[in-house]
Order: C-alpha cells, then sequence, then structure tokens
C-alpha cells in the first residue's frame, strides 16, 4: 500500500507492523481505514503494543482469528517518506523490520493525550495589603506572560507562598496551558555573517539546492577554521524560509556545547536537541514538535535520523567522517550513509561537511558523484598552524616521562606569553597496562581479552570494552609477588600528572569522557577554556575537533603513532584524520599557531602529509592502495560475527558456517577466525569477512547463505554491512 492510498473502504483491515524482533507485519482489523503510516495499538499476546500501518492485509488469516487494532487519539502518523526508509534500512543491513520501526517509535510517550498545565498572569482582584514583595511580583506580571508559581516567585525574589497569596485574592488569575511551550521559530535574518567569495559560492550553491526541494549530496570540503559552519548555516537559514525542517547531526553530544552556542548566535534562538542525553518528557517534546512540524531545526545524533519529520527539507551532516557515525549495536548502520538515503527518500538535499573527508566521500566528490564545494582559506586573518616532529628516538626526556624536551621548552613559552596550549593523546586513564616487574604477568580483563587501564584518580583498574573495574590487588595472582606492579605507557591522567610536576603553577584541566561527568561538565571546561580561565587543556579524541578557542596556539600530541598500524584497512586514514583535526585547533585567530607531533617513524606517510599540509596527496595514496585490494569504495564488505559463552560452540559453529558459503565470482570469504577482542563482555568471538566487488548485490548473497543456516541457540550471529571497524 502506498503512502497515499488508504485501504479499500469498508475492508478495514491492514497489515501492522510492530517495534519488535518479528521477521514482519501482522494482519489485524481496523476501525477505520488507515493510511500507511497510521499509528495504532495493537494487541499481541496478552499485552498492548504500539504499532503502525505498514500496508494491505496479506491475507490467509481467518476473519475470526484476526485481532482489532485501534487507531490512537488525534491519529498521529509516521510520514511515508520515513516508512519507505525504514523499509530500505532493514533490507540494507538486514535487520528484522520491526528493530528498525524501534528506532522510529522511541518516544512511547509522546502518543499520549497532551496534558495541561496551570499558569498565572494578572487579575482584577486587589490584596488587603500591599507589600513590596506583592508588588514585585505584579510588576513581573504585567508583561501578560503566563508563568507558574515557581517561575513568579524566582523572577519576582519571592517565596511561592507570596504568589499563592496573590492568587487566593484574586490578583492573579490562573489559565491552562498546553504541556509544553512552543519553540520559537528560529530567524534566518537575525545575524546574517559576511562571507568571504569561497565562503559565498558554496553557500549559494547549498542554497539552490534546498530552494530546488531535489535530492543532491554536496561535500563541504574545507581546512579547519575556514568557515564550514557559518556557510551551511545559510543553506538552513533558506529551508527556514522555505518553511521546511532541517536535520544537523552531530558525531558526539560533546561537540553540541559550542554549536548550539554558534547557531543562537546565527539565529535568535536554540534549535532542539536530541541524543541519548534528554530526559524521556524532553524526548516527548522534542518528538511531538517534529511530528507537528513545529520543530524547525533539530540538532542531533546519529538516532535523530529517525525522526518523524512532517516536512524535512534539507540534512547536515556534520564531521562527516567520524567513526561515531556508525551504530555498532541492535540494527547496525552507518549515519553518514543512512543520511544520504534518507534524504533521497524525502527528496531533499543532503550536505556531509569536513576538513577531512572520508575516503567514501572524497572518491565521490572527485568522481563526480556528489557536488564538491571546497574552503581553502581560513577565516579572517588566520593562517594555518605549522606542523613540526619531534623523532622520539633522539629527542627524549628522563625515563618514564612523556613530554620531550622540545615540547616542554615550547609550552613553557606558550604559558609565559598568556596563550594557551592543548596536550592530545587518545588515551583515557593513566596507564593502559600494568604489570608485575617481577613474573611480568599483565592484569588483563576476567571477562574480555582486553588490558585493564589504571585510573589512578578512581584508584581503580578499568576495562574500557565491558566496564568491569577492580581495585589494584595486593600480590601478584600469578607469582604471589607484593609490591611489585608498575605501570606501563601513558594515559591522560598520567601526561597531566607530568606536567604539573613540570609547571605547578599553570592551570590545567582534563577532558575525557572518564574526566567529565556529561555534556554540562564538557561545557563548563570548554567555557572556561574560551574565558583563558585554563592555560593548558589535556585531552582525548572529545577534545580534536569543533571546538574554537581564539588563544590556543600551541598544541602538543603525546604519541602521534598510536593508532596508526592496529591492522584495520582504515587505521591510516583515520589517524591522519584525528591528527589533522586536532592540528586544527591552533592558531585559529590573529596569532600564528603551531603542533609538535610527538612520534617513533618521522618518515611515516602519514607523518609527512600532516607536515606538509598536503592532505589530497595523502588521500590519493590511500585512494590507490584501496583500489589495488579491491577495498571500499572500490569493494563492498560484510563481516560476520559470531559469539556465545561456549568458546567451543562458537568455534564449531564458524567453522561450519564458512563450509556452507556459496562459491562465487568476485566474493571472497575470510575466516572465521578469532575477533580483535576475542574475548568481549566474557563470551568468545570468531569472524567471518565476506569481501566482493563493488557491482554485486551483497546483500542478496548473505540473504542465500544464511537462509539455510543452522547456527546453535546457543550461539549470536551478527551481520555488520559495511564495517567500519574490524574489533
Amino acid at each position: 500500500m502506498s503512502a497515499d492510498n488508504p485501504t479499500r473502504a469498508g475492508d478495514y483491515r491492514a497489515s501492522v507492523l510492530l517495534p519488535l524482533p518479528l521477521s514482519g507485519a501482522y494482519d489485524y482489523k481496523l476501525t477505520l481505514p488507515a493510511k500507511r503510516g497510521a499509528i495504532v495499538t495493537a494487541p499481541l499476546g496478552p499485552r498492548q503494543s504500539l504499532g503502525v500501518v505498514w500496508g494491505s492485509a496479506e491475507g490467509g488469516v481467518a476473519e475470526a482469528k484476526l485481532k482489532l487494532a485501534e487507531p490512537l487519539d488525534g491519529a498521529p502518523h509516521l510520514p511515508g517518506s520515513l516508512c519507505d526508509f525504514i523499509d530500505w534500512v532493514a533490507q540494507y543491513t538486514l535487520t528484522l523490520p520491526g528493530m528498525v520501526l524501534a528506532m522510529a517509535l522511541r518516544s512511547r510517550q509522546a502518543f499520549e493525550p497532551e496534558t495541561m498545565r496551570t499558569a498565572y498572569i494578572s487579575g482584577n482582584g486587589v490584596p488587603a495589603k500591599m507589600t513590596p514583595a506583592r508588588q514585585r511580583v505584579l510588576d513581573t506580571a504585567k508583561d501578560g506572560l503566563a508563568r507558574s508559581v515557581p517561575q513568579l516567585a524566582e523572577e519576582a525574589n519571592v517565596t511561592p507562598a507570596v504568589v499563592r497569596g496573590l492568587v487566593d485574592c484574586g490578583a492573579l488569575q490562573a489559565i491552562e496551558l498546553p504541556e509544553f511551550d512552543p519553540y520559537r521559530p528560529p530567524d534566518p535574518d537575525f545575524d546574517v555573517p559576511k562571507l568571504n567569495t569561497e565562503q559565498a559560492l558554496a553557500a549559494e550553491v547549498m542554497r539552490g539546492a534546498v530552494r530546488g526541494r531535489r535530492f543532491g549530496v554536496s561535500l563541504l570540503d574545507g581546512i579547519t577554521g575556514s568557515g564550514k559552519t557559518e556557510t551551511y548555516f545559510e543553506a538552513v537559514a533558506e529551508a527556514l524560509r522555505e518553511g521546511r525542517q532541517t536535520l544537523i547531526l552531530l558525531p558526539e553530544i560533546a561537540l553540541t556545547v559550542q554549536f548550539l552556542d554558534r547557531f543562537a548566535a546565527r539565529f535568535g534562538v536554540r534549535p532542539a536537541e536530541w541524543h541519548s542525553d534528554l530526559s524521556p518528557r524532553e524526548r516527548r517534546r522534542v518528538y511531538r514538535a517534529v511530528m507537528s512540524g513545529e520543530a524547525k531545526i533539530v540538532v542531533g545524533a546519529r538516532s535523530a535520523l529517525f525522526l518523524p519529520f512532517a516536512d524535512l527539507g534539507l540534512i547536515v551532516v556534520d564531521e562527516e567522517h567520524e567513526q561515531a557515525y556508525k551504530q555498532e549495536d541492535g540494527a547496525i548502520y552507518h549515519a553518514r550513509d543512512m543520511a544520504v538515503v534518507r534524504a533521497r527518500f524525502a527528496q531533499c538535499p543532503v550536505i556531509l561537511a569536513s576538513a577531512t573527508p572520508s575516503l567514501e566521500s572524497y572518491v565521490n566528490a572527485k568522481n563526480g558523484r556528489y557536488a564538491h564545494l571546497t574552503l581553502t582559506n581560513r577565516h579572517g586573518a588566520a593562517e594555518l598552524p605549522e606542523v613540526r616532529l619531534i623523532d622520539l628516538r633522539e629527542d627524549r626526556g628522563d625515563p618514564g616521562t612523556f613530554l620531550s624536551p622540545t615540547l616542554r621548552e615550547n609550552i613553557a613559552r606558550t604559558v609565559a606569553a598568556g596563550e594557551q596550549a592543548m596536550l592530545f593523546l587518545n588515551r583515557r586513564g593513566y596507564a593502559p597496562l600494568t604489570l608485575c616487574e617481577a613474573c611480568g604477568h599483565k592484569l588483563v580483563c576476567r571477562q574480555c581479552s582486553a588490558w585493564l587501564v589504571e585510573h589512578r584518580y578512581r584508584k581503580r583498574l578499568v576495562c574500557h570494552h565491558c566496564g568491569y573495574e577492580t581495585g589494584l590487588p595486593p600480590a601478584c595472582p600469578q607469582c604471589g609477588t607484593e609490591g611489585k606492579f608498575i605501570a606501563c605507557g601513558p594515559g591522560v591522567e598520567r601526561v597531566a600528572e607530568e606536567f604539573k610536576a613540570l609547571f605547578p603553577d599553570a592551570r590545567m584541566a582534563i577532558a575525557s569522557s572518564d574526566t567529565m561527568g556529561g555534556p554540562a561538565e564538557m561545557q563548563a571546561a570548554i567555557r572556561a577554556m574560551q574565558k583563558r580561565e585554563i592555560d593548558v587543556l589535556i585531552g582525548t579524541q572529545i577534545v580534536a575537533k569543533g571546538h574554537h578557542f581564539p588563544q590556543l596556539t600551541l598544541v602538543g600530541v603525546v604519541d602521534a603513532d598510536l593508532g596508526g598500524s592496529d591492522g584495520d584497512l582504515r587505521a591510516r586514514e583515520r589517524t591522519f584524520q584525528l591528527l589533522h583535526q586536532v592540528s586544527g585547533r591552533a592558531g585559529r585567530a590573529e596569532k600564528p599557531g603551531l603542533v609538535l607531533l610527538q612520534t617513533r617513524n618521522p618518515k611515516d606517510a602519514v607523518m609527512q602529509a600532516l607536515t606538509a599540509s598536503d592532505r589530497d596527496a595523502f588521500y590519493e595514496q590511500e585512494r590507490k592502495y584501496r583500489e589495488i585490494i579491491h577495498a571500499p569504495p572500490f569493494g563492498r564488505l560484510a563481516a560476520l560475527i559470531l559469539s556465545g559463552h561456549d568458546g567451543e560452540a562458537v568455534r564449531e559453529a564458524g567453522r561450519v558456517l564458512a563450509k556452507t558459503a556459496p562459491s562465487a565470482r568476485g566474493i571472497k570469504v575470510w575466516g572465521p577466525t578469532p575477533a580483535f577482542y576475542a574475548l568481549l563482555r566474557g563470551q568468545t568471538r570468531e569472524r567471518l569477512l565476506v569481501q566482493t566487488e563493488k557491482s554485486i548485490d551483497i546483500q542478496a548473497y548473505l540473504r542465500t547463505w544464511l537462509k539455510d543456516a543452522t547456527i546453535p541457540k546457543s550461539v549470536r550471529l551478527v551481520v555488520d554491512v559495511d564495517p567500519v571497524s574490524f574489533f
């Protein structure tokens, strides 16, 4: 059944998809005809479930056996384009469609009847006795805005009892209001920036795409500090003028801190937000406002792709290269790629923005599949920072230290000049490995094949994969020797300890997911950095991108080699992107910036490309390498991961599965082999990898292979189409 054609009048049957891991939609009776996307309550066994009318009834079920599905009050519905998108995602990712639908029905409370709230405005009554406190309340209420008792008390600086006394005498009048205040519409002309020539040309292309109300992909490819955000804001402004909605995806909640401030400065109000840190009530408010079209702009994490936009006119994927856009559990998908598909179903343009695009997007732009909009100059007077290598084989400090003499000297010079510095190490905690000096025994997670990471501030050893933590044992569990544990390698806490010993008077802060309790604490640290209340920020990748600190002139990368050769075909690309992004934090205003990369491999192609500021040469090298080995974007991959508590059952399931793989031209099946983390959360893991030529329908091959596969109930099989990591 199409999005526009109702079930036949008088038939009152339809297939209803439930947000559950079921094989497909079920037939139900309806009290009224309903279009595809209509939300209903449907009985399933002894309980009621939300469901969505998905199409015409399949038939084959006797009338007497059909159960009745009831439409919800107000007849809410998912847009047809979202229903089509859900079907597509399910087919592409080999996920049960009900599991994908569940992502679109994240806020069940949003479909409950709206409640009202009581607020107060000025009334006709006069208090018998006027006091200064009462007068302040009445003066506050003169503007005619309706407020609750707590709001009036806070604004007038009185107790709630004073306000209630004015209510009792009729000086304040109660009125009933909707549960949520309406979103103030952003103003596309609130503070229009002055763009340079490159920005203006790119902005006009994107505005034209929005006005044309047609699908198309633009790669906004600009160096760090070139003003990509200000440029794509002009496309957002055009969508507002067209009366349509915009979705802006960010890879991490931490990046929203400065972004929301910049958005408010440009459009006069903050946008609606959608991410995992929202309370259920806030989720309900945003979901309703998106469905009704009231929320014109939504800034969100990857799950925002499944919100029911009433009239989606633009999608922006900021930092499109980020691995955080990959959903690794449940329905496994890549939000960047799915954003392109969502835009195609909505017939609207999509903008991918990055200073270091993914190789897939870079090749699509070079081949003309995407519009390639480039920004080659930093905004205003700012220039790209100078990048230098520090060869740790020659420029070494004392044993057990991690900041080279050259880096120390430059930190001292920067702090003395009243400027700011950033030290970057993409490793949380104090030390990544703790071992016994007597026998060499390494402390490993009891549930994972991963080292326990020491977090000295918390006095705990933590597994960063399953969350298991414990204290440092008094004696080695292998040899029994006491007091012989040593910390090997640095984490940000250890770098901070060394820094504090060298610069005791400098104001320092650590920024990592371990030290920041959530977005509020991250926001406080960023604001402190902007106000120059911090001299040196020591952090992991959460400080590497998206932040603008005008006084930051020095960036020191403690270990530039970390992550560059971990057996992943994208390892070099990710290392280059991360180091390029963190380098881009330096020198974003008038003062020149300097980036120092500590490395033991200065001749590596990544290091050479960074020092030469020759990104495209590195990309071309990676492109040729991928093309030779038929790896994405010149071939396709799918991973099959088997896991379970019975290791031998998992390994045997892998061997059996590999033997049943159909032979086909242009397709190779590798494995099974132990996954990178062969033990994770107490489960043994085996991996098979399917590699095909780009023209082959890898999903069809996988369906043919897996439809008759026999997997023991004790073993779980997960399929990851287009994997981005290989842990």
